[in-house]
């Protein structure tokens, strides 16, 4: 990340200095559809992010640059003052959120910029929302914690950006810890560090830039499934209040009760849970071979079963394993987006070579390729 643009940048804004604060995004290992059924996910923070020069203007007002975007946007503090831009109400929103919590913020001048590619599916915006939260609680000595960091961050994006997103984003880049993913527990948001350090292997994303627009409808439609078989499986067995607390035995019960279809998208979800159990207890021994064919039973569910995948994606993950990568996986929610994977060094080039010139052969465009590390979460530089 090249600090020095935004340094400049501001210097020649505001006529001085403040505080470098970076947050990263994040990328997601294993435990897809899993959040709103109550179950595990199994996040990391990456080594790309957003970087944010702060300083306290005196005034009642923020002045912020996106150096990016090359854009300006000033605007106070009041509910009333929402600035029009779309990326200005994430860092009104953080503010607002903090002095709803009954922090005191103060007019501030900023600029920003990231290296997280926008839209990948590395959370762009939870990275931007964790860099303000994290900075300004630093800078006004509002001594408030890491969790409630990441809340606000999750509060900013419902209220102020009109996405009903969980928390994982959020936390991830708040709880980041290098070498580690973070096994967090969607329900009750207890979590653990488990060690990541794949010697021999290099993570990476393949971008298939593809946004399928019936994404949001029909992630919706899959939830309304998860609920439905819930609510069968619940006549039976009180103490289901979630998939999470169903198992095969309980779906199979249910089998002629439920459509065929609300039967699959349980199935996937029940049977994703466990596989990221059984992941995290492969990543303690150092196993990444069972890591790897967890991510590639998780690219078939979400294929077959729970059906968010994409004829793209599907490629993707078709030469992941033609060219011997150890796992690859549709990574998001799905309907486009990026492949994630665990690929040993040594067929690395080939595979990347392969993928890209197949891909573009295929589809008529070229796919983007992120190699990602395993980093630390918010700070100040």
């Amino acid at each position: 990340m090249d600090n020095k643009i935004v340094r400049e940048k501001f210097a020649e804004l505001f006529g001085t200095a403040g505080d470098l604060y970076f947050s990263p995004g994040r990328v997601n290992l294993i435990g897809e559809h899993t959040d709103y059924n109550g179950g595990f996910v199994l996040p990391g923070a990456i080594d790309k992010g957003m970087l944010a020069e702060i300083k306290p203007n005196g005034k009642n007002i923020i002045r912020a640059f996106a150096v990016d975007l090359n854009e300006y946007s000033e605007f106070g503090m009041n509910e009333e003052d929402a600035p029009k831009e779309s990326w200005a109400r994430y860092i009104f929103g953080v503010v607002r959120e903090i002095i709803k919590r009954g922090g005191k913020v103060e007019g501030f001048d900023t600029a920003f910029s990231g290296d997280v590619p926008l839209g990948a599916g590395l959370s762009s915006s939870a990275a931007l929302e964790s860099t303000f939260a994290f900075a300004l609680n630093e800078i006004f000595n509002l001594g408030i914690d890491k969790f409630e960091l990441a809340k606000i961050g999750q509060a900013t994006e419902h209220n102020y950006c009109g996405v009903k997103c969980g928390i994982m984003d959020q936390f991830a880049s708040v709880f980041g810890k290098e070498g580690h993913l973070i096994r967090l527990d969607c329900r009750s948001l207890e979590y653990e560090y488990v060690p990541f350090d794949p010697k021999g292997y290099k993570v990476v994303l393949i971008d298939s830039v593809v946004k399928h627009e019936l994404a949001s409808s029909a992630y919706n439609k899959r939830r309304e499934s998860c609920e439905a078989v819930v609510a069968a499986i619940k006549k039976r067995h009180p103490e289901v209040e979630l998939l999470r607390d169903a198992d095969m035995k309980m779906l199979d019960e249910v089998k002629n009760e439920v459509s065929a279809e609300d039967y699959r998208r349980a199935e996937y979800v029940i049977e994703e849970i466990q596989r990221l159990l059984d992941a995290c207890d492969a990543l303690e021994k150092g196993d990444y071979k069972t890591v790897g064919e967890k991510m590639y039973g998780t690219h078939y569910g979400m294929s077959k079963l729970y059906e968010v995948s994409c004829e793209e994606l599907d490629y993707l993950n078709d030469v992941a394993r033609e060219c011997g990568v150890t796992g690859s996986r549709v990574m998001g929610g799905g309907f486009g987006g990026c492949t994630i994977n665990l690929v040993p060094e040594d067929k690395y080039d080939n595979f990347i070579t392969t993928a890209v010139k197949g891909f573009t052969q295929k589809f008529g465009k070229e796919p983007k390729v992120y190699p990602v590390k395993i980093g630390a979460g918010s700070r100040k530089l």
